[in-house]
């Protein structure tokens, strides 16, 4: 199994959104082993976005990022990264495909609803920022009827 992040920003949560993306990851399969609402500071979105520092729009994504509430999910599956990075679509909304949590519900350059770790490496840094208290082991009894057992093993 493999585990993610995915950050609803704050225009997800303004627009009343959390509700609808969440239940997207659930209907597809994915397990959640943490949840938490929080008001991100500046410390921690530093810390997380430290890789865009240099970029001309750094300012502005901590800004935005830490101007209201967000959501942040611990998701686990097979593949969970790359699927959750599909679900969500390109990042700029008008330009993601219909069926894609962006696709359907955003427009903007600018607010792109959702975050989404870009590999398994960086999940796990991640993961580490938004739940440092660690995430809820727990059996969903869900994934029998979710996975093929033999899934995991063709990879």
């Amino acid at each position: 199994m493999e585990r993610t992040l995915i950050l609803f920003k704050p225009d997800a949560l303004q627009r009343g959104l959390a509700g609808k993306i969440l239940n997207r990851f659930e209907e597809k399969g994915l397990k959640i082993v943490g949840m938490k609402l929080m008001q991100m500071s500046q410390e921690l979105a530093a810390e997380h976005y430290a890789a865009h520092k240099e970029r001309p729009f750094y300012a502005g994504l901590v800004r935005f990022m830490t101007s209201r509430p967000i959501v942040a999910l611990a998701l686990e599956g097979i593949g969970a990264v790359a699927i959750c990075r599909k679900m969500m679509g390109k990042t700029f909304g008008c330009d993601a495909e219909p069926g894609t949590i962006r696709g359907d519900f955003g427009m903007s350059r600018s607010y792109n609803l959702i975050h989404g770790s870009d590999s398994p490496e960086a999940a796990e840094r991640e993961l580490g920022l938004f739940f440092p208290e660690g995430i809820v082991a727990y059996d969903l009894d869900a994934f029998c009827w979710t996975y093929d057992p033999e899934d995991e093993l063709k990879g």
